[in-house]
């Protein structure tokens, strides 16, 4: 009798091991104490606790009812999301130029797929999202982390890739950025994108957190180069990230190749969340009041932060996280956020998901929650930081 417990070398793995995302861990985590009884207050993934907006929701709604919900690529929303960048931006972005994703994730894979040869090296930032160098690693791309500086503000500057070690294929730029909400004004945007230009450097630009910030307006790559590749989401502003629907915007010399990837890897997006997206453009000022929570949040927190003894939290201008260095509490930012989470109910991230490698003393913290929940957790966090033992 064929013994089929036994390990067979054809069925070990020959794919490509990536990082674990380490914030799953304490999403799991937080998940059983919830389900065990205990309050928590998630502060660990990027996603806001306020839900979707009530007319995207409606809209979705009706559409369960109307329509069979089969394979769509809405070009009804192409072109509102075209109207959007002429209202936000004052630029012209043809719809055929959109192409509607699922979710910014699968964007992202399909650029770096389609814009890049196996071993090509694409320029991140570290601090960064984890997902860039995870997915390049995966698709046999070379991520090239770019330390950036607490000093500058984790701002990426043509400085950092004019000294990134041997030559670059592409360039990831995210502004407002995660974990550190940095934001790049227009003349430094502006210099990566001519740098990138001049080299003949595939840029892409990680716009998710664009209408998410506090006083300047992002400045989109479109603005200054009308040819750029461009990444966005309904995930952040608008509050739909499990909806899984995200947009990119292609030169019209890619978008024939771009949309090949996009099929086959995705099909196409979920259509209930194309309904509920097209809905979520209109009530622009529900949408700025969630934003204004945000801002109220940070600066509740960087209080309490700083009462606690960390007050060096610096304010993000976007995005809506805080990115705090406890190197003076913990060497292992996996265990500290798993202690802080059994001990305070409040669940945040490690710096390592961010950085592999002075991640180990960093934790992010989300504040994109209801303003009494981040009440109570600056309650809460407060006098449990100032009890923990210096290193």
């Amino acid at each position: 009798m064929t013994d089929l417990t036994a390990s067979s070398p054809s069925h070990s793995p020959r794919g490509v091991d990536v990082a674990p995302f380490y914030a799953g861990q304490i999403a799991r985590h937080a998940a059983d104490l919830r389900a065990a009884g205990r309050e928590i207050i998630p502060m660990h993934f990027g996603q806001p606790t306020a839900g979707t907006p009530a007319g995207a929701r409606a809209a979705a709604a009706r559409a369960l009812e109307l329509d069979p919900i089969g394979y769509v690529e809405s070009r009804e929303l192409a072109q509102r999301i075209s109207r959007h960048y002429r209202d936000a931006y004052g630029i012209v972005v043809p719809a055929e130029r959109i192409q509607l994703t699922a979710g910014a994730s699968a964007g992202l894979v399909a650029a770096f797929a389609s814009l890049f040869h196996p071993g090509d090296r694409v320029a991140v930032g570290r601090p960064g999202y984890p997902a860039y160098r995870n997915a390049l690693k995966a698709l046999g791309r070379e991520a090239v982390e770019i330390p950036l500086a607490a000093a500058d503000g984790y701002r990426l500057k043509v400085a950092n890739l004019e000294a990134a070690p041997g030559p670059l294929h592409g360039v990831v730029v995210a502004s407002p950025a995660n974990p550190t909400g940095a934001l790049l004004d227009r003349p430094g945007l502006a210099a990566i994108v001519e740098y990138c230009r001049l080299r003949h450097i595939t840029l892409i630009s990680d716009e998710i957190y664009h209408g998410v910030t506090y006083g300047t307006r992002a400045v989109s790559a479109l603005e200054i180069d009308p040819d750029a590749i461009v990444i966005n989401s309904f995930s952040k502003l608008y509050r739909m990230p499990g909806w899984r629907l995200g947009w990119m915007v292609v030169p019209e010399a890619l978008r024939t190749r771009l949309s090949a990837y996009v099929i086959n890897c995705f099909l196409t997006p979920s259509t209930i969340a194309q309904y509920a997206a097209l809905a979520a453009f209109d009530d622009p000022e529900e949408l700025a009041a969630r934003v204004a929570d945000y801002r109220h949040n940070r600066d509740l927190l960087i209080a309490a932060l700083a009462g606690a003894g960390i007050p060096d939290v610096a304010a993000p201008e976007g995005a809506f996280y805080l990115y705090i260095d406890v190197s003076h509490l913990t060497g292992d930012s996996l265990a500290f956020c798993l202690r802080l989470l059994d001990e305070t109910g409040v669940a945040t991230a490690p710096g390592l998901d961010f950085d592999p490698v002075g991640g180990h003393g960093a934790i992010r913290l989300s504040f994109a929650v209801s303003p009494a929940e981040a009440a109570r957790a600056a309650a809460l966090l407060g006098p449990w930081l100032a009890a923990q033992p210096r290193r």
